[in-house]
This record gives structure tokens, C-alpha cells and sequence, in this order.
């Protein structure tokens, strides 16, 4: 990598006076395909590009009030584990290990309830369930929070108990109180729902830190997002066949180049260890193990994370020593997010002899004039804060946009911070909300996504379901979407609880209803289309054609040719919308623009509006508006009469015997009509046989 010159503050400011419009994408955690968008106006950015504006102490002294108590960016996140940061983590059940914590009463029936739901799930024995729901319960009463939010997530689904959202709250609320972070999650998302940012800014900010404080030091976590388990109503087999862990062959092509000395493939089986990606199970060991072998060939990115492991003390005991030695071999194989961690032992003073804001400012300045986005981090929380240089606010801001551009999710939690306090940005409510659950979803929790695909990928979906269900609790829209597939495509052998063994069939199109109707909310526009279809035929709810328009339109909105052709068939039948030929005729043509495959269906739509313009309520409009009840009709005879397991027997045994028969005939008749031919034939040889005789 070519080394830049380090860019200069004045020709940065300048880079941004002149901003009028900065777009940006998050990282993509909502599987949709579709970024989060973050536009910042000339007016958002006012207080800082604006040269009239108050000067940086003014606007941070004016707006200390709002700040919170807390504001530690630099974290403390070497100091504790992840079941530290995610107390009550179901990992012990999930993911266990050979340490035995003492635990008191309370926390023993909490786990032992948890081990039973999740086996009774699997398993498919709702007598089990019974029993964990009574023993969770019981350690609920007894004051355990993290009984009270997986209680909270019972009411919630109805499993176990009656559907009340009113008690999941409730529980909820009580286990966030005692430090239940998932019961946070879920509350903070029922807040953001309901439009009520002021509570939910405040618990998603919580959040956010805690996710802050797992990230790595020197370099960007990699993304771990849940995986969409379908493409609309079919498997996502493709995307599945990837993630098989230590079968896949992609994985043994690998880890053979590793075992002949590979040190790239040495590297890339190590992550996939340490972070418990593609389909792994975590090992940190086994990480540890590949990323020694890697160095031994030189390989940089093995030592900067060797430095993380020493820091973090994974799976060895922590060494601030080793961390900053491995850190600086990396550096100096030209690893510039290695600095960043250099820099952080130097600003927390691990490892060195004291602290030192000047050296940790100087390694952080070498990473951001290479374009590492941790260094221009790092360089706005100095500015930021007011840590070995003089505070300020707008060159804080900047830098943080610089990281923001280039996806570092730390820069996000910042202005998600600005937009909460109003500091060097707007204050925007909604806007804080958003970004802080952009980070929280990478909090510690989200390796309940890894849990509920481990369990899909080895056939157990009930336990994927369990899992994918408490997610879609927490917000996450690809869980919800996935927890409502599976229960839509496995119907009974889903293995969904209820309030009282296996659910209804009423139940568990109630559930399915609910996850589509979030994750629709949520921008899923496949979610959305089904919404709409399940008001359109009453499928697991009431019939409503106005709330089928709705979710179509919310569907429409996010450009779905199918949405589309829907809203038009709606306007011309005047079904849930206007009766109105016009619009319908602009929803099909709009349909056709955006998916060219729709063009059979969208002729077929326009020819019966021509028909319905032309004839009025004659004969072909009777004829056509009978068709959407003539041929379910015939659908079902097909499915109940000929599709029947004895009569679809008889039924080809019948055809075989016409076919038979109509071959038969056929051969006969030709068999007849040769001979008939050859004695037409005969005469004419007779006779031009005796012309010559007569010559």
C-alpha cells in the first residue's frame, strides 16, 4: 500500500464547508438488500460548517446538560468477556463449555428451565415445556431478571402461556430494571414501533455502548448478520450450501491449501473460528492454533489479532505485553489498522509504562493518513473529547463522518450520539434511534443468529425456530422473517409451542402474522406482499381488503411488480380501493416497467380492462369477474378428487388404458389400410404386364 501524506485540518474543513448534501450507507444489517440511507443536510450540519456558528466550547458547554453521565469513548472493552456484557446469555445452553459457575437458586432453575424449552422444541415433547415454563416461573418469583425476560418472551409468543403483550411488558421491563439486556432489546424495539423515541433512544443508546465495548480495538468486527434462511417462499439453498461449517466443500479446499502452508487460507480458518462464521462453532483455541502457524509465514493480519487475543485474554491469559508486541510486528508489516490498537494501549495505558495521549494521537494520525476508517475514529473521539489536543466539536464531527463513509459501525454510534444530545449535529430523535439499533444489532445477542442456523443447518427446526422467534423479539427483521417462514413452510412440523402443547392451527398462523407484519415494518417487501395476501383472502386473520391495500402499497413502495399488479386489481374490481379503470391501468403498465416477466399476466389484465371499458356488465365481464371463484373451486377438486392418493392411482390407471386402447385402434387401422393399398396396386401391374404382351 502506497503511504499518503497525511492530510492537513485546513484543507479538511474546506473539504466540508462546502458540503451541502452528504449521503452515506450503513453497513447492511437488515437483509432486505436494501442499505440504510443516511442523508445529512445543510441544515443538520449547520452548527458545524456554519462560520458564524458558537465556538466548540460554547456549543459543548450549552449542551453538557444533555450529555450522558457516561461518555467514555475509548470503552473498556478489554476488560470483559461477552458473557460479561450479555449477562443471562443463553450460551451455556446453547454453546457450553467445561467451567462450572457457581450459580444460586434462582439461577440454577433459570437454566435448567432454559435447557428444558429448548429441548422440548427440539424434541417435540410439550411435557417438557410445561416443566421449563414452571421452573422458570418459579425463579421469576424468586426475583431472577433473566427468568422474567425469557417469561416476557413466553407472553409474548403465547408459548407456553395465553398471548399477552400487556405481561410481556410488563416482565420485560422488570428483568431490563434488574440487567437483562435481551428484555432491553425487545423493549426498545416495542418503543420504536410505537413511535415513542424519546424511551426507545435512551435504551437502543444503552445498547449500543455495550455493542461498542465487544468491537475489536484496532480494526472493524466483521459483520456477523443473520442469514435469510429463503428467497421469498423457497429455501435459500444457494446461500445454505455455504454455510455447512467444517462439510462444506469450500471450507475443506481451504483448510487442504491451509495444512500445505497457505498463510492466507491459515488466516481465513482462524477467523472463521474466533468469530464463529460460516456455520462454525466458535473456538478460540482452534483460532488460536491457526493464527500461530499463520505468523510463522509472515502473515500481518494473524499478528494484529493475535494482539486482540492477548488483550482480550480469549482463550489465553491477557497480556498487554505480548498484545502490544504482536501489534507492532503487524504495524510494521505495513498493517495500518494495527496502529489503532497501539494507539488504544496507549491511551488506556495497558502495557506501557503510563498513559500517553501525544503517542496514542501520533499512531492514530499514521492509520488515518493511510485511510484507515479506525483512525479517523479514533482521531474524532481525541477531538471529541478534548484528549491531548484542544477540543473540537466540528473537526470531531468530520472525522467521524470520514469513518462513517467507510463503514466503521463506532463512527455510527457517535453521530447516533450527536443526533441523540444535539452535539455538532441537530438533535434528531429518530434518526439516533435508528443508528444506535444499527449498532446494538451487533451486540453480543446477535450469536443467538449463529445458535438458530447451526440448529436449521442440522435439520432441528424447532430449535431454529425457538431461537429465530427470540430474535425477531429483540428487532431483528431477517429472524422475523425467518421464524415466519419456517412456521409457514413446516406448518405442524415446525414444532411451534403454544399456550398449551403444540400450537393451533389458528396459533400458529397468528404468529406467523405478527413476525411477517414486524418484519414488513421493518422494510422486508416480501413480508409486506404476504401481509397484504393474508387480508386479501383471510388466510390466519379477518378478511380486510383496506389493510390488504396497505401492506400492498407497502409493498408497492419499495418498487414490488407484484405489489403493484395487486393495487391494480384491487382499483379495478374496487375491492379495499376506489373503483377506478385509470389507476388500475397505470398500477399494471407500472408493474410491467419494473418486471419485464410480468408481461403475460399484464396483457391478460389490460385485455380485461379493455373488455370491462368497452362491454360494461355484459357477458365477458360476468364471465371474467367469476373467474377468481371458478378456479380455486377447480384447484380444490383437482387437490381433494384427482389428486387423492387412490383416486390419482385409478385416475392414471384409466389413462394408461385409453392410451393403450387409442394405440391399438391406431395399428389396426393402418394394418388394414396396407393390404387395401397393395391390391390397388396389383391390377395396374396386371395391366401394364399384358400392354407389353401385346407389343
Amino acid at each position: 500500500m502506497r503511504h499518503r501524506q497525511p492530510p492537513q485540518r485546513r484543507r479538511i474543513l474546506r473539504r466540508f464547508s462546502v458540503l451541502l448534501l452528504l449521503s452515506f450507507s450503513l453497513l447492511p444489517v437488515k437483509s432486505v438488500a436494501r442499505s440504510f440511507v443516511l442523508v445529512l443536510s445543510q441544515d443538520d450540519l449547520r452548527d458545524t460548517i456554519n462560520p458564524s456558528s458558537p465556538s466548540s466550547s460554547e456549543e459543548s458547554s450549552s449542551n453538557s446538560d444533555s450529555e450522558p453521565a457516561e461518555w467514555d469513548e475509548f470503552g473498556d472493552s478489554a476488560s470483559k468477556s461477552e458473557d460479561d456484557l450479555d449477562p443471562g446469555s443463553w450460551r451455556p445452553i446453547l454453546e457450553p463449555d467445561e467451567s462450572n459457575p457457581s450459580l444460586n437458586n434462582e439461577e440454577s432453575l433459570f437454566y435448567s428451565g432454559l435447557g428444558k424449552m429448548v429441548a422440548a422444541t427440539s424434541s417435540g415433547e410439550p411435557r417438557l415445556m410445561e416443566e421449563a415454563t414452571s421452573e422458570i416461573e418459579a425463579a421469576a418469583k424468586g426475583g431472577d431478571p433473566h427468568s422474567r425476560s425469557v417469561l416476557g418472551f413466553f407472553y409474548q409468543m403465547g408459548m407456553g402461556k395465553e398471548r399477552n403483550k400487556a405481561k410481556a411488558i410488563l416482565y420485560h421491563a422488570f428483568a431490563a430494571e434488574g440487567g437483562n439486556l435481551e428484555s432491553k432489546m425487545a423493549l426498545a424495539h416495542i418503543y420504536a414501533r410505537q413511535g415513542m423515541y424519546e424511551k426507545a433512544v435512551k435504551l437502543y443508546g444503552e445498547l449500543a455502548e455495550v455493542a461498542v465495548n465487544s468491537f475489536l480495538i484496532s480494526k472493524d468486527s466483521p459483520v456477523i448478520e443473520p442469514v435469510r434462511i429463503h428467497v421469498g417462499a423457497e429455501e435459500n439453498k444457494e446461500v445454505l450450501r455455504k454455510l455447512r461449517g467444517e462439510d462444506d466443500e469450500d471450507f475443506q479446499i481451504l483448510e487442504y491449501q491451509a495444512q500445505k502452508g497457505n498463510a492466507g487460507a491459515m488466516y481465513k480458518i482462524g477467523i472463521f473460528y474466533y468469530f464463529g462464521l460460516r456455520g462454525l462453532r466458535r473456538d478460540p483455541s482452534k483460532a488460536l492454533a491457526w493464527f500461530l502457524k499463520a505468523v510463522e509465514k509472515g502473515e500481518p493480519r494473524s499478528m494484529e489479532l493475535l494482539g486482540e487475543i492477548y488483550v482480550r485474554g480469549t482463550g489465553v491469559e491477557r497480556n498487554y505485553t505480548k498484545a502490544l508486541e504482536w501489534l507492532t510486528l503487524a504495524a510494521k508489516h505495513q498493517l495500518y489498522s494495527a496502529y489503532n490498537g497501539i494507539g488504544y494501549l496507549y491511551v488506556k495505558g495497558y502495557g506501557v509504562e503510563k498513559k500517553n495521549y501525544t503517542k496514542a494521537k501520533e499512531y492514530f494520525e499514521k492509520a488515518a493518513d493511510n485511510e484507515d476508517p479506525g483512525g479517523y475514529y479514533n482521531l474524532g473521539v481525541l477531538y471529541l473529547k478534548g484528549i491531548g489536543v484542544k477540543k473540537d466539536v466540528k473537526l470531531a464531527c468530520k472525522y467521524f463522518i470520514l469513518a462513517s463513509n467507510a463503514g466503521q459501525p463506532k463512527a455510527f454510534y457517535q453521530l447516533a450520539k450527536m443526533f441523540h444530545t444535539g452535539v455538532g449535529l441537530k438533535k434528531n430523535l429518530q434518526m439516533a434511534t435508528a443508528l444506535y439499533k444499527l449498532v446494538a444489532e451487533r451486540g453480543p445477542w446477535s450469536s443467538l443468529s449463529r445458535w438458530a442456523l447451526e440448529a436449521y443447518l442440522k435439520g432441528d427446526v424447532g430449535k431454529a425456530l425457538l431461537l429465530y422467534s427470540r430474535m425477531g423479539e429483540l428487532g431483528y427483521e431477517v429472524a422475523q422473517s425467518n421464524a415466519a417462514w419456517i412456521l409457514d413452510k413446516y406448518g405442524e412440523r415446525s414444532m411451534c409451542m403454544g399456550a398449551s402443547g403444540f400450537c393451533t392451527d389458528a396459533e400458529r398462523h397468528q404468529r406467523a402474522h405478527s413476525l411477517w407484519w414486524q418484519a414488513s415494518e421493518q422494510g422486508n417487501e416480501h413480508a409486506a406482499l404476504l401481509i397484504g395476501d393474508a387480508y386479501y383472502y383471510g388466510r390466519g386473520t379477518d378478511r380486510d381488503y383496506e389493510r390488504a391495500a396497505e401492506a400492498y402499497m407497502h409493498a408497492k413502495s419499495q418498487s414490488n411488480a407484484q405489489a403493484m399488479f395487486n393495487l391494480g386489481y384491487m382499483h379495478e374490481h374496487g375491492q379495499g380501493l376506489p373503483y377506478d379503470l385509470h389507476l388500475a391501468k397505470r398500477y399494471y403498465d407500472q408493474a410491467l416497467e419494473i418486471d419485464p416477466a410480468a408481461k403475460l399476466p399484464v396483457t391478460l389484465a389490460l385485455t380485461s380492462l379493455w373488455i370491462r371499458k368497452n362491454y360494461g356488465e355484459g357477458f365477458l365481464v360476468r364471465m371474467i369477474d367469476s373467474l377468481p371463484e371458478v378456479f380455486p373451486k377447480v384447484e380444490a377438486w383437482v387437490e381433494n378428487v384427482l389428486m387423492e392418493e387412490g383416486n390419482a392411482t385409478i385416475l392414471t390407471l384409466f389413462v394408461c388404458l385409453l392410451t393403450v386402447l387409442y394405440l391399438r385402434e391406431w395399428q389396426r387401422r393402418n394394418a388394414v389400410a396396407a393390404p387395401a393399398d397393395e391390391g390397388a396396386m396389383a391390377p395396374q401391374l396386371d395391366e401394364q404386364q399384358a400392354m407389353q404382351a401385346l407389343h
